[in-house]
């Protein structure tokens, strides 16, 4: 069963990221500040005591020289597509405005839940105006304050009443799940047909294990894989194609689904903002990655090609330096064999447990080649590390003072131990703890 969605609606500036944030946590990123990589969360995953759900703030979709009412209408209408509870955010300071009413007169056609929040009410004066939003015709009215984290419960208690309890995919065990993602038109669906027309993969048709319409389960080298495809989706309406991040949207639930990301670039047309995008987030999911380079059969020349595409691709996701990059064509299946094979081992590397004392011996010869830089007559001094976790792989560092850690020191420890141990397509997340923590 997949997890159910919750959209915050609203006009700008009623507070909808804020409530976002509580709603998903601020999750660690692994990606904190990357050069070139766009921050704006849009697709979280959050929990409620034993409810898990997926959030979307729309207040991230962004439809610059639109006119206003034109770029609500389009963000709750992806959201009332997607979402199962709709949070309609109203500012409790300023009451009712006309562009209250105009997001209000869509989510009334919309037959979907809709729980008013209404926000920044955080002392008795708001308190009073509360009842003013009543007119706007729902059902569910809760005040809160997304900045002080008041009413938060309520609002979460109302939303989360008809979820299932924790619900998580219903593969089993050991089963591969990879999404194909990318932007619109760079071959995602051609891939998928690809990599399942290939002689040595067997799709299952049992029944029920088509999820979304989107899930192939197939055995490859007698091993079980579900290919998750973003494409696959039947779009309503042209509304969707100008925005961009709708395919986004789509990508994030799958990654979220999923092992391995197959990040697909068309080599015809290069590398644009939007795939370092979309690989971005795959990222900070701490998902294992593969880029693939698709369409390669409508490159001229493929041996000096590869060498110096590659180099390109290195040269744009930077932030991605460990990734493999596979070269094929979906449409004419060429180098289509190597693609599977990078999937298992990247998906392998994701679950690799290194032993204590192998690791400490690493971190030890990498201390003594270089020591960490000092600070105000301070030096950094580890005391030992150990894996904390699988998928993604983390490190966690004793040491005596955590604010002595500098992120070029950090960069090392992480070629170190990548030159030592084969994380090839997966992040890993380092953890540093004071000795009394």
């Amino acid at each position: 069963m997949k997890l159910p969605t919750i959209a915050l609606v609203g006009r700008p500036n009623v507070g909808k990221s804020t409530i976002f944030n509580r709603l998903v946590g601020k999750k660690q990123a692994i990606i904190e500040d990357t050069p070139g990589v766009t921050r704006d969360r849009i697709y979280g995953t959050g929990s409620y005591y034993d409810y898990k759900f997926n959030v979307i703030d729309t207040g991230g979709i962004d439809l610059s020289e639109e006119l206003f009412n034109k770029e609500i209408k389009i963000q709750a209408e992806i959201a009332i597509d997607e979402a199962d509870v709709v949070v309609f955010i109203v500012d409790g300071k300023e009451g009712i405005t006309a562009n209250d009413l105009a997001v209000r007169d869509i989510l009334r056609k919309s037959n979907k839940k809709v729980v008013v929040a209404i926000n920044k009410v955080d002392n008795k004066k708001t308190n009073d105006n509360i009842y003013d939003f009543y007119e706007l015709g729902f059902d569910y009215y809760i005040p809160v304050s997304g900045s002080h984290n008041i009413g938060i419960d309520d609002l979460m208690d109302e939303v989360t009443k008809d979820f299932d309890k924790k619900q998580d995919d219903d593969y089993e065990a050991g089963v591969v799940k990879f999404c194909v993602i990318g932007r619109p038109n760079v071959g995602k669906s051609s891939l998928v047909n690809a990599i399942l027309n290939e002689e040595r993969v067997v799709v299952s048709s049992v029944a029920g294990t088509t999820r979304d319409s989107i899930d192939t389960p197939f055995t490859y080298e007698k091993e079980p894989y579900v290919v998750i495809d973003t494409a696959g989706m039947k779009k309503k309406g042209k509304i969707y194609e100008q925005i961009e991040k709708y395919s986004l949207l789509r990508s994030m639930k799958a990654i979220d689904r999923s092992d391995v990301c197959l990040v697909v670039i068309n080599a015809d047309e290069g590398i644009i903002e939007h795939d370092k995008h979309i690989a971005s987030y795959a990222l900070e999911a701490g998902k294992a990655l593969v880029l693939v380079v698709n369409k390669w059969d409508l490159v001229d020349d493929k041996d000096l090609g590869i060498k110096e595409f590659t180099k390109k691709v290195r040269a744009e996701f930077q932030f991605l330096s460990y990734v493999p990059i596979v070269f094929l064509s979906a449409k004419t299946k060429k180098r289509i064999h190597t693609l599977m094979p990078e999937v298992k081992k990247v998906y392998e590397n994701a679950h690799r447990q290194i032993t204590t004392s192998i690791l400490n011996d690493v971190i030890v010869d990498a201390v003594a080649l270089q020591s960490p830089p000092s600070y105000k007559g301070r030096r950094l001094k580890i005391y030992f590390a150990s894996q904390t976790d699988t998928a993604p792989p983390k490190i966690t560092f004793h040491v005596n003072n955590k604010g002595l850690i500098h992120f070029s020191y950090e960069r090392y420890l992480e070629n170190k131990i990548r030159e030592n141990f084969d994380f090839e397509g997966v992040p890993i997340v380092f953890q540093f703890k004071n000795r009394n923590e």
